[in-house]
């Protein structure tokens, strides 16, 4: 943010991986990162870089947002249902994990190796930085204010998130084919794959990979869904989506540089 007034104004486009455009309100976003915005002024031209969403402003824009890890994967598991009203938007829930690489490179005690080992904690349950970017982009789609429960967790592997979300039909009559919901709105998108029905997406099989696989569910037949979404949070979490931002922004084709299949360990 402190850098991005002298690049765009030199005519440089700017894809920001850190967190400084991802949130429209300046306050909301002095609130939970502890300090003042240096370069507010910009953050309401900034495009938020998820391409399933934001295709088009992508390609004009000057500056993109980059998503965080668990807000790409949350969102894109729970954009269908959302779209499609067919869910209680009061009551979302994401129960999320990501691996150790997800806090980045930085040495801080809780991700050293014996402390994140043979270990399985959640962390950041009264609040976490990422709540806020989610909301504000599943209430974008809902038009209107969401309610939304979410609990991040810290596995012990070195990449990866898994998110496993909850939401409840308007009504246990409801009758929507969720399987065919999900297929037909990632129809076109390159780098979400609907599992077939009755799936279980595993990390590892998104490692190196800019794709983001999902599983839905409606256990019993009931009212609860149960949406299953895993990505590298490294790739499509991050630097992947980044170039994936930047091959719209230039005209590229978007696959370009990240068509790659995954890396099993």
């Amino acid at each position: 943010m402190r850098q991005a007034r002298e690049l765009v104004d030199a005519g440089v486009k700017v894809i920001d991986l850190s967190a400084d455009f991802r949130i429209k309100d300046i306050s909301e976003w002095e609130k939970w990162y502890g300090m003042s915005h240096a370069c507010p002024e910009l953050v309401s031209e900034a495009v938020y870089g998820l391409p399933e969403v934001n295709r088009k402003q992508i390609k004009k824009a000057r500056i993109i947002a980059n998503p965080g890890c668990y807000p790409t994967a949350v969102q894109l598991g729970f954009l269908p249902l959302i779209e499609a009203k067919v869910i209680d938007t009061n009551s979302l829930i994401a129960d999320t994990k990501s691996g150790v690489s997800g806090a980045g490179r930085k040495a801080e005690v809780h991700t050293l190796f014996p402390e994140a080992a043979d270990n399985f904690k959640s962390y950041g349950v009264p609040g976490h930085r990422h709540l806020p970017e989610i909301r504000q982009g599943l209430s974008n789609v809902a038009g209107k204010l969401v309610g939304l429960t979410f609990v991040p967790h810290l596995t012990p592997m070195v990449r990866g998130i898994h998110a496993t979300l909850y939401a409840k039909l308007m009504s246990t009559k409801t009758k929507v084919d969720l399987q065919t919901l999900f297929e037909e709105r990632y129809k076109n998108e390159h780098f979400v794959d609907v599992l077939p029905a009755g799936s279980h997406p595993e990390t590892r099989s998104v490692r190196g990979s800019n794709y983001c696989r999902i599983a839905v569910h409606r256990p019993q037949g009931g009212q609860t869904v149960v949406v299953l979404a895993v990505t590298d949070n490294l790739v499509k979490g991050a630097a992947g989506q980044a170039v994936q931002n930047m091959n719209l922004m230039f005209g590229f084709s978007e696959t370009l540089g990240i068509e790659h299949v995954p890396i099993l360990p």
